[in-house]
């Protein structure tokens, strides 16, 4: 990895130990940690530009998944979101307690998106829950889960198996 220095009058090196930061100034630390941190911005950029692809090219246009979004288990990130999808850390973490005991979570179902959904499966990999004929399906990998919704004019065995298929890639890319 290569790391742009800065020497504070607008002119920049290049070296590719990190150990050169150390012996900087301050002045061009700073200049070397907002280099950094734009990279990683970049990097995550390109990561999530790669999973939205992803999640639309094996689940929304199976046209029987409404709304999706992968999050890293870890810290309740969404990594890539489906237009209009927006899950929050609280939502995020709630659905992850589910998987803690999915006979209770079968018993009590799940309450998302202002709806109360009626547990039809509950096991630690998967739950797959309906409130009337809509419905919502959790997959759990290894560091993600996916979520997705479909509606009463989408076959939920198709989104369910869209789903699974999606986590079973990740999960052999060990993720």
């Amino acid at each position: 990895m290569l790391h742009c220095l800065g020497n504070g009058a607008g002119r920049y090196s290049v070296c590719s130990r990190p150990s050169v930061v150390s012996l900087l100034r301050p002045r061009e630390v700073t200049c070397y940690f907002l280099f950094s941190l734009e990279t990683q911005a970049k990097k995550d950029s390109i990561k999530m530009s790669q999973l939205q692809n992803l999640l639309h090219d094996a689940l929304i246009v199976t046209e029987h998944v409404q709304q999706c979004a992968i999050v890293r288990r870890k810290d309740c990130l969404v990594r890539a979101a489906s237009v209009g999808f927006n899950l929050y850390q609280d939502q995020v973490q709630m659905l992850l307690d589910a998987f803690k005991n999915p006979p209770q979570t079968r018993e009590e179902g799940i309450y998302f998106d202002d709806r109360q959904y009626k547990c039809v499966r509950a096991d630690k990999n998967s739950i797959y829950a309906k409130c009337g004929k809509r419905g919502l399906v959790l997959v759990k990998t290894l560091s993600l889960l996916l979520v997705a919704t479909y509606t009463e004019s989408m076959f939920p065995s198709v989104c369910v198996e869209a789903v699974e298929k999606l986590a079973d890639y990740f999960k052999e890319k060990g993720k």
